[in-house]
């Protein structure tokens, strides 16, 4: 009988199926929950899984763990295969993150564990420390540190290190959680305090030497009182095992000590960025902005639709007219939005009347040929409206990442920039969680958002109320239509006059021919690469008045779906991070530059034309779901990543939040 074919994506990104014969299975260790077993791919490449249960797969932390593993892995083939260091770390095969077991293959270990081997000579624990210094430097280089240096992770075959546990690899500069035992974790990572230093791993390598040494475990907080028998510890690792990471010397320093000149080898051998001229591209664009609008550098232009005469009205959303809160013209709606009058003046409890106000309608008069309408009562009755069109085709993931975004604030996503929430309309709100944001937390992949037809009419699909630390209220509304409506060119659009807020969803299926992403493409006979761009942006943003060399309305770009790119540089750098809190300026920068670049390296112009239109534009990357779906479903859960993201962004830009300039951070005015 033929073995069964594993599937499988390769670190170059090609998806290719193997037969595959396993051995017997063990636990990596007593703690992690990925399993281990050696495996025969085809008839001669031996090689080891690490895989994840169904059970295993199905917790959050584990999966994030396997994740890690994976970027790690990528990471490190990506930088050094082409330039021979390759041998210091396990050689990655191939991985499938989006099975109901997913896995990772590497080739088989080299050597025996530090654990088992007693680097008796002093030749032995020189080569063993360069080697751990040169791994260390290089992931520094990368980027990255190593939480794992242990005993276990560390192997030497009598002529070069290899490090494993790269689950343990974390970024450097992000924060610390506790991780990792005593006393090969140093005290900080154990505590989970700060921000993760390359210095970390120096601790633990050091303590991982002198168990190969003598044959013991160091003290964990301190430097062993038997240090000075060694002359290799004594000599070069004495400040290695000081308590604080800011008084350890670093990997590349050691490695300059134990081998004059590899350090600055390795740094001349890393591989160059590809994006560094596309992000020069973008500081060219913002170049050209500002020298074509001055004001570039000022305050972010509030309502561009004002009158004296307008005071204390607001604009319908639908018919564009002004209006205002008038008593007389209030409506109650039941479940299928069928409208009845409502008699407010009847009602003696103020309490009653305010409860009942909250939850009417108001029949708008305005907007000659436009179709009966009615407004919350709560968006006409709360400050100025702020409304946020999503632009995309269908298909796109436009009404999953809305969902999530209104998921994350009813959950307290906006608090740390000082808001908090209520609804605009109770009943309507409560729709949108039982039909949207319930079944989509729950795993289903929600239906593409219906077209409107000849007599529909536009409404916003929610809003909210927000109100900043100072008691101001302003509503938030969404608008989310069906890609085939937003390429109309009739009246049915004119409601984008009055849109306040621009947010474009780019679909990395539609707009980057990267290999990663063939399989998805080869699925579908309707998915191709788009050269031209998305239609809908086009049609949008020539609908949209212009004055001047941009259109005065605040835009951010969603790289959505992006999940399908978290191994890639350099979504890999931004997927996995906390939306910041407060919001920073260089960083909403540093992400537009990076989404800029991959765009403009791989997708074109096409794809960047909001950026080039409008005059406040950022960009993001952003996952709804944290996954792909099968059959309706997301089998590994839904994990929403960075869906604030751009909306914080937006709301920056007319005033909700703030974003303090830095020391030397001048020159960073979200996106303008």
């Amino acid at each position: 009988m033929s073995p069964p074919d594993l599937s499988f994506t390769t670190p170059a990104g090609k998806r290719i199926d193997v037969p595959v014969r396993f051995g017997a299975e063990d636990r990596r260790d007593g703690q992690s929950p990925l399993r281990v077993r050696r495996a025969l791919l085809g008839t001669s490449t031996q090689c080891v899984q690490f895989r994840l249960s169904v059970v295993d797969a199905a917790v959050p932390e584990a999966q994030q763990r396997l994740d890690a593993e994976v970027s790690a892995a990528l990471r490190i083939n990506r930088a050094f295969t082409d330039i021979g260091y390759t041998e210091l770390f396990p050689d990655v095969l191939g991985y499938d993150l989006d099975c109901a077991e997913p896995f990772v293959l590497y080739r088989p270990p080299r050597g025996t564990p530090a654990a088992s081997y007693r680097a008796a000579s002093t030749n032995d624990q020189w080569a063993v420390l360069s080697g751990l210094m040169l791994a260390l430097t290089l992931l520094e280089q990368q980027g990255l540190v190593h939480r794992g240096v242990t005993p276990a992770t560390v192997r030497w075959d009598g002529r070069a290190v290899q490090l494993w546990g790269l689950n343990a690899v974390q970024r450097t500069g992000t924060p610390r959680i506790p991780w990792g035992t005593a006393p090969y974790a140093s005290p900080e990572q154990r505590l989970g305090t700060g921000t993760a230093d390359p210095r970390d791993a120096v601790w633990s390598s050091a303590q991982v030497l002198y168990r190969m040494v003598t044959g013991q475990d160091g003290p964990a907080d301190r430097a062993p009182a038997d240090l000075g028998l060694h002359r290799l510890l004594a000599e070069t690792l004495a400040g290695a095992f000081a308590p604080q990471a800011g008084h350890r010397p670093g990997p590349g320093t050691l490695l300059d000590v134990l081998s004059p000149g590899s350090s600055a080898r390795a740094r001349l051998a890393a591989a160059g960025d590809e994006l560094e001229p596309h992000r020069t591209a973008f500081d060219e664009a913002l170049e050209l902005k500002r020298r074509a609008d001055p004001t570039l550098r000022g305050p972010a232009a509030e309502p561009r639709h004002t009158d004296p005469a307008d005071q204390g009205k607001v604009l319908c959303p639908y018919c564009l007219e002004r209006i205002s809160y008038d008593p007389k013209a209030l409506y109650t709606a039941n479940a299928t939005r069928q409208f009845t009058e409502l008699d407010l003046s009847r009602v003696s409890s103020p309490v009653l009347r305010e409860d009942r106000r909250r939850a009417a309608y108001q029949l708008c008069r305005g907007g000659a040929g436009i179709a009966r309408h009615h407004v919350p009562v709560p968006y006409l009755t709360n400050g100025r409206p702020l409304t946020v069109a999503m632009v995309g085709q269908s298909a796109t993931g436009k009404s999953h990442l809305l969902t999530q975004m209104i998921a994350e604030i009813t959950d307290g996503g906006l608090e740390p920039y000082g808001m908090s929430w209520q609804s605009v309309n109770p009943q309507e709100h409560a729709l949108f969680v039982r039909e949207r944001v319930a079944p989509l937390r729950s795993g289903e992949v929600l239906q593409h958002t219906a077209g409107l037809g000849e007599t529909g009419q536009v409404r916003f699909v929610e809003a909210l109320l927000l109100k900043d630390a100072t008691g101001h209220t302003r509503p938030l509304a969404f608008f989310d239509l069906a890609g085939e409506d937003l390429l109309r060119t009739d009246a049915l659009l004119q409601f984008l006059l009055g849109v306040d807020a621009l947010l474009f969803v780019v679909d990395p299926v539609l707009s980057l021919p990267l290999p990663v992403l063939d399989v998805l493409r080869g699925a579908a006979s309707d998915l191709e690469v788009k050269r031209d761009g998305d239609p809908a942006f086009d049609t949008v943003l020539d609908r949209l008045p212009r004055q001047g060399p941009y259109l005065d309305v605040p835009a951010a770009i969603v790289l959505g779906k992006a999940d399908l790119l978290r191994f890639e540089p350099p979504v890999d750098r931004w997927l996995g991070r906390a939306v910041e809190a407060p919001l920073s300026r260089a960083a909403v920068q540093a992400e537009s530059r990076d989404v800029y670049a991959l765009l403009h390296r791989h997708a074109g112009r096409a794809w960047l034309r909001p950026f080039d239109a409008v005059r406040q534009c950022t960009l993001h990357v952003a996952s709804a779901t944290g996954g792909r779906e099968d059959r309706g479903r997301y089998p590994r859960g839904v994990q929403p990543q960075r869906v604030l993201a751009p909306l914080v962004s937006l709301l920056a830009m007319h005033g909700l939040v703030q974003a303090p300039a830095q020391s030397g951070d001048d020159r960073y005015d979200l996106g303008r």
